[in-house]
This record gives C-alpha cells, structure tokens and sequence, in this order.
C-alpha cells in the first residue's frame, strides 16, 4: 500500500495594501489608542432595566489588536466610559494599558505615553468623535471609522470604509502592521487563533 504524500505547505502572499503615502505616517508607529464606543462597538449601547449596560465586539478586531501587539505595536484603550463589559473584553484580549471613565482623553493619555517612553509622532489614534480630537491632531497617525463624525474624518489621515465594531479597528491594525513591515511576517507565523479561554478550557463531548 502506497503511502500519500503530505499536502504541499501553501504560501500567502499578501494582498492587503494602502495608499503609500500613509507609509509615511504609520511607519515609525510604536503604540495605538482606540476609543470603545463607535470604534471598537458600533456605537449603540443596551441598557437593561438593571441598568447593565452591553455591548457587541467584533472578533476580527480582537484578532487584530492581538497581532498588533505581537508586531510590537503596544495597543492602548482610552474610553469615556466604563462597563464590566468593556473590562472583561480587554481582560480577555490581554490588554494592559487602558483607562476606564476618562473625561478628559488627552490628561488620561499622557501619563501612558510618558510610562511607555513615547512621543506623540509615535503613537496611532483612532476615534470617531469630539472627545477624540485631541489624540487625532497630536497623533503621528489619525484613523477614523466610517460612522465617525464629520470633524473626526476632517482631521484623520485615513478614514476606514468600515464601520466601528465591524472590523475598522482590524483595519487599523493592518495598516499599522503593514506600515512597519510586520504583517506579512505575521501572516505566515499566525495562521491559529490567538483567542483564550480565561476562564480555562471547556470540557465536553464534541458536537
């Protein structure tokens, strides 16, 4: 009996790219704040009578601020809000450096970049509304969602064809990545989930 032959190792080859002139921006990129609320969700908030307040992640933004950090891009979240839920995604996600509640985002932000040793032209931010203008016109990189308001998109340097909370985030990471040269690296080392279980595995009988 003729043993079968291993399957060939399949090489990607890339097939994201951006504009070039926003290698320039992204290139020297070392840390990337996000927004929650119309970034990282779409916006809408569910309230229940309790007062529990919910809210929907996309996983390919999860994936993405993931990878973002293992192309050694430290991602940051900075929000004007504070939920359970929002902690226990980053929890999940691994993400250190965030600030829950932040009133005024710039004050919240400074003290992080000072901690990381960083400058403004080399932090990302990305935010889709008033609050957010002043990391957007510091930032050496300015991204914005699609559903983001009109003097957000004004003042970025790449506006998303994606909504929040429906893989613009992801886009954000991706073009971090591929400005600092890391994304076609990633694309052949991380073909698995990077997802876990931080409550540990789930026993079962399969489906």
């Amino acid at each position: 009996m003729t043993a079968t032959p291993p399957a060939a190792t399949t090489v990607l080859t890339p097939t994201l790219s951006f504009p070039p002139a926003l290698r320039q921006h992204a290139q020297g990129i070392r840390a990337a704040i996000f927004d929650v609320d119309g970034v990282l969700t779409d916006g809408t908030l569910y309230i229940s009578e309790s007062g529990e307040t919910l809210k929907a992640f996309h996983a390919l933004d999860g994936h993405g601020l993931k990878l973002l950090a293992q192309g050694g891009v430290t991602p940051i979240v900075i929000t004007g809000r504070d939920s359970p839920a929002v902690r226990r995604r980053l929890r999940d996600l691994g993400l250190v450096h965030a600030v829950f509640g932040a009133h005024d985002k710039l004050a919240a932000a400074e003290p992080l970049l000072a901690q990381l040793g960083l400058a403004w032209h080399q932090v990302a931010a990305m935010g889709d509304d008033w609050p957010d203008l002043p990391l957007l016109t510091r930032a050496g990189l300015a991204v914005a969602p699609a559903n983001a308001h009109a003097e957000v998109k004004a003042v970025a340097h790449h506006v998303s064809l994606l909504q929040g909370g429906h893989g613009a985030a992801r886009e954000c990471c991706d073009l971090l990545l591929w400005a600092t040269g890391a994304y076609e690296r990633l694309l052949h080392g991380h073909l698995q989930t990077l997802d876990t279980n931080v409550d540990g595995p789930r026993t079962g009988s399969p489906a």
